[in-house]
């Protein structure tokens, strides 16, 4: 008999790539050209914060998008959750330096959030998931103001479960890569009593992107509780 607790890190990719680790730790300490999707998501959220404000990141990897928010002096508390400890422990350990509570980093899976925020932001997590209502559910029973979200989105669903040939050498590894239909996400978000706009996403102008050699349709949507 061999019974483990240690499924999650076995059998996550995320645990399984030190090229991954090598540049979260980068963007951590700053030190990388920042992503063009977080670069467009501190700009479409800045409006709409306001002073004192919380914000929480959703898969934050090692808390980089803080970066994005600090460059365009958005005045709102950041904090960050990710289920992975190693990505939560480099933030922590980087973004000291730029005057974040380690405090404010916490590993945590979405399905266990239970939690009260301003602002919410999901970049590039929940096509990688085994599908999406039940973690944007709880993004939205979080978010009190604004729900942001870039994900694969197209007119008919994708589900695929696929090999990721990009990890360390000998590691065979599987990972979900969904394209969500777009109406029907959008559907969902208005049931929770959002509005909600689609936006264009920059990097690929609206145009499919190969992400581990598997196609990606990214698009962001912006929900807006409605009073």
């Amino acid at each position: 008999m061999n019974l483990k607790n240690d499924g999650y890190g076995a059998y996550s990719i995320w645990e399984h790539s030190q090229t991954v680790t090598d540049l979260y730790r980068k963007r951590a300490a700053d030190r990388v050209e920042e992503m063009t999707c977080a670069a467009q998501a501190a700009d479409l959220l800045k409006p709409v914060i306001h002073q004192g404000e919380s914000l929480l990141d959703v898969g934050c990897g090692s808390g980089h998008f803080f970066h994005s928010l600090r460059k365009k002096n958005i005045p709102v508390d950041y904090y960050g959750i990710d289920a992975s400890e190693k990505f939560i422990r480099i933030g922590q350990q980087e973004l000291k330096a730029f005057a974040l509570s380690p405090e404010r980093l916490k590993v945590l899976r979405l399905e266990d959030l239970n939690a009260t925020m301003d602002h919410v932001v999901c970049l590039n997590v929940l096509s990688n998931l085994d599908n999406y209502p039940r973690y944007l559910e709880r993004i939205l029973l979080t978010a009190q103001k604004t729900v942001l979200i870039r994900e694969s989105l197209k007119e008919q669903g994708e589900y695929k479960y696929v090999r990721d040939n990009y990890l360390d050498k000998g590691v065979d590894l599987k990972v979900h890569v969904n394209a969500y239909p777009v109406e029907e996400v959008k559907e969902f978000i208005r049931a929770y009593g959002f509005s909600v706009t689609e936006i264009v996403d920059k990097r690929t102008g609206g145009q499919e992107e190969n992400v581990i050699d598997y196609p990606h349709y990214w698009k962001f949507l912006m929900a807006t509780k409605l009073n």
